[in-house]
């Protein structure tokens, strides 16, 4: 089966239904149903000829309903896909070619403003912590709560300005800081920023950062406390071991002298990571594991370790929608038992654990574990999946519905 015509420079859905641009709409409609007639998938057994067909089919489907569609023809006629690609739409005040250029131009520029100001948008996060065993203790449930937010605001090509601050509630105690900064590109492999904090433990400092080969990069930073006047120094350098692994090397010097050594490595499939960490007077590792089955959903394993921590966490998300992912997890710790739901909505997240007991009981730490992961397994199979399924089984019944009515 010859595939279907190759389209000119301009004239692609013309071409498709071999017509001229000054084709009248039953030219259309005829030479669309002469060739859906042809590439029809149901016309070809074999696999390899059905594919072919299949995509032909589509690409003339597509073509007829731009073509038949007065409004679109003539947005396509005047700037091709570009026009209807920009969400131009004609209505019953905008039919002259003036309008719709004025038009396609306001997108264009809307466009340009949202790419300009993308980072504008807030991201940051809420975390409500929860205790059953201090409401059990006739205290409050709430056991503690913090909030944290930036928003990053590019003033030129070259400079962006980062304004941000937290919020912590501890019991009857909390603190707060807010914090600016002023980020400067010096060259396409270097630059600067500036930045101030105020707050219980106001700090000014400065940052350089440069790229000094293809794979490695080092930052270098100064931090001066307006308390007590200690100077903090820090040093990094990350290098890109592979096509998909990158390690970094850390050193802080002054009060919190610390040297940390960690790697990263991330494909399709997997993202792991792991640190170690020595300070003056502490220690820690930490590593964690995700693993995606698909697109939707993926299930994570961390654990830390170090002089004042040990804990496990295993669990897993699902994205729920574009830019929406729920994720529960389960933590076992020094601290006790505990749960932790999350939702992840663009930049912005929603943190609640929720501390279930203090006592390490072998049979409730058992059940902590089991009866969440069994209602989920649960819930997919009996609940999630089946709606999936028949609702991409109606939408393939109207697909073909539509298909065989436009045929027709």
């Amino acid at each position: 089966m010859a595939s279907a015509p190759e389209p000119e420079n301009g004239r692609e859905l013309y071409a498709l239904l071999h017509l001229s641009p000054d084709a009248s709409s039953e030219e259309v409609r005829r030479a669309y149903r002469q060739f859906a007639q042809i590439y029809h998938p149901d016309k070809y057994q074999d696999p390899q000829m059905k594919d072919v067909a299949t995509e032909n089919f589509q690409r003339i489907c597509e073509a007829y309903e731009i073509l038949s569609d007065d409004n679109k023809r003539q947005v396509y006629d005047i700037y091709g896909m570009e026009g209807l690609n920009s969400g131009l739409e004609l209505g019953p005040k905008l039919t002259k070619p003036e309008e719709i250029k004025e038009q396609l131009e306001r997108l264009r520029r809307r466009k340009e403003e949202e790419k300009l100001f993308k980072h504008a948008l807030p991201n940051g996060s809420i975390i409500a912590n929860f205790s059953v065993p201090q409401y059990l203790n006739d205290g409050s449930i709430m056991r503690g709560m913090a909030m944290l937010s930036q928003v990053e605001l590019p003033v030129s090509k070259q400079n962006t300005v980062v304004v941000g601050g937290n919020l912590i509630v501890n019991g009857s105690a909390g603190s707060g800081a807010a914090t600016t900064v002023l980020r400067h590109q010096l060259s396409p492999v270097s630059s600067i920023e500036f930045m101030a904090t105020a707050g219980l433990r106001s700090v000014i400092g400065g940052q350089m950062f440069r790229q000094i080969s293809p794979h490695s990069t080092a930052t270098s930073g100064l931090a001066v406390s307006l308390r007590d006047g200690s100077i903090n120094l820090s040093n990094a350098w990350t290098r890109q071991l592979s096509d998909n692994t990158v390690g970094n090397i850390q050193l802080v010097l002054g009060d919190e002298s610390s040297i940390s050594v960690g790697w990263q490595k991330k494909d399709e499939k997997r993202t792991a990571t792991g640190e170690v960490k020595f300070g003056t007077n502490f220690f820690g590792a930490s590593a964690h594991y995700t693993h995606r089955f698909s697109s939707k959903s993926h299930a994570r394993i961390a654990g830390r370790v170090g002089s004042t921590i040990l804990d496990f966490e295993i669990g897993g998300g699902r994205r729920i929608s574009e830019f929406s992912t729920v994720r529960m997890m389960y933590n076992i710790g020094i601290q006790g038992v505990s749960w932790k739901f999350e939702l992840h909505r663009a930049g912005q997240k929603l943190i609640i654990p929720v501390l279930l007991s203090t006592d390490l009981n072998p049979l409730f730490v058992t059940s902590a574990f089991a009866i969440p992961s069994t209602l989920y397994f649960l819930l997919q199979t009996y609940v999630v999946k089946p709606y999936y399924l028949k609702r991409e089984k109606q939408k393939t019944l109207e697909k073909m519905e539509g298909l065989s009515t436009q045929v027709s």
